[in-house]
């Protein structure tokens, strides 16, 4: 099987493409779901191999011994990143954005502010609501068609109430690798409003050629004392139904925090997510990753290719992940208007811009880790429906 194989998704209770007519008015009969950032494409071999095991072995009891797992993680941080990760610093959570959560629940107390970044992952402002605590956009500042911090401006909408800022690293949506200037920025923004940082870098190994993901323990190796990373394998490996993340804590004062509320709430993770991540990271996982990285980089430029023909239509660079950001305000368009375009006539379901916080307004992320065949098939689509500016 390759990643140019045509996997039928619909009526498996996918949420990406079973969930799409509802939400989006797109029927999965013709259309394309780009929304929900999970791949159409097969897991990797070595995790596929690792569950056939558990099934062929027909119990499922409670699990063991999480040493190999461990052991996995570490190993591939240091391999791939250069970052020496503790295995008794690594927290196992039900996904990552339980792993916000917790982190939310942990730190801060009702009607704190936690300061993000936006636009960024929209999951980040609904847990933080949820748990009743205050959403503090910061904007980010678009230069040269990339985002930018600036921290002159974040540094004067600071209260005393803000206690938690949480990163994107590499940023989702706008697809930027912060350099190591960059993060150290952020870090020294932490230190000077006594903030934690929770450094969520889940799409780190989703990176294409001309960047480079630096962890942040690296870029600012001081901040041990209020840092708190998040990663996992399911970006990378496609397994996100697994709900495997990990919270990665050095330092022992917040680890131990963390630890109890953990045991308070009585979580565990499933076997099948460890043996899956075990599995993802090895040698043969490595070699299905570097595969990937020059499938998706070769999507990516015929998706950036069709949108540059468009028109009013921009792409921001993507240097990280596989979800391009779309500008559409070029077109003198309003949201309703590129929005049912792109839903109505093309049939394709991306994400809404507003959903990611202030600066989205005027875009749509599209998911392009499909099957080629798919992405010029978009592009095709896209070109119809906007073939008026053309």
């Amino acid at each position: 099987m390759t990643f140019d194989t045509l996997i039928d998704r619909r009526g498996t209770h996918c949420s990406k493409w079973d969930a799409m007519q509802p939400l989006y008015g797109v029927s999965p009969d013709d259309g394309l779901a780009m929304w929900v950032a999970d791949m159409d494409f097969a897991a990797a071999d070595p995790i596929r191999d690792a569950v056939r095991r558990m099934a062929d072995h027909g119990v499922f009891g409670y699990f063991a011994d999480d040493s190999a797992y461990r052991a996995a993680i570490c190993g591939w941080m240091d391999t791939r990143h250069g970052w020496q990760v503790d295995p008794d610093a690594i927290f196992t959570t039900h996904g990552l954005v339980n792993g916000v959560a917790m982190c939310v629940d942990t730190w801060t107390a009702p009607g704190d502010g936690v300061v993000l970044f936006t636009p960024v992952y929209h999951a980040f402002a609904r847990v933080i609501r949820a748990a009743g605590r205050d959403v503090v956009e910061c904007p980010l500042t678009e230069r040269d068609g990339r985002y930018q911090m600036d921290f002159a401006a974040h540094d004067a909408q600071m209260t005393g109430r803000e206690k938690m800022v949480i990163l994107c690293s590499p940023h989702n949506p706008g697809g930027r690798v912060w350099t190591t200037e960059e993060l150290r920025g952020v870090a020294d923004f932490a230190q000077r409003h006594d903030l934690l940082l929770v450094s969520d870098e889940i799409h780190h190994d989703l990176v294409y050629p001309g960047a480079r993901h630096v962890p942040m323990p690296l870029a600012a190796p001081d901040i041990a004392d209020r840092l708190v990373m998040l990663t996992a394998a399911s970006k990378t490996f496609n397994t996100a139904g697994a709900h495997v993340g990990n919270v990665i804590i050095h330092d022992p004062d917040l680890r131990a925090q963390f630890a109890a509320r953990m045991a308070a709430m009585g979580s565990s993770p499933n076997a099948f997510g460890l043996h899956m991540v075990t599995a993802a990271y090895s040698p043969e996982g490595a070699e299905w990753l570097d595969a990937l990285m020059r499938y998706l980089d070769g999507n990516r430029a015929v998706f950036d290719a069709g949108i540059a023909a468009i028109p009013g239509l921009r792409s921001m660079p993507l240097e990280a992940t596989y979800l391009s950001w779309v500008d559409f305000s070029g077109t003198g368009m309003d949201r309703a208007e590129f929005t049912r375009r792109v839903e109505r006539d093309a049939r394709i379901a991306a994400n809404h811009g507003p959903s990611f916080g202030q600066g989205g307004a005027d875009f749509l992320r599209f998911n392009i880790a499909m099957p080629r065949a798919r992405v010029e098939e978009a592009v095709t689509r896209l070109r119809a429906a906007f073939a008026d500016l053309q």
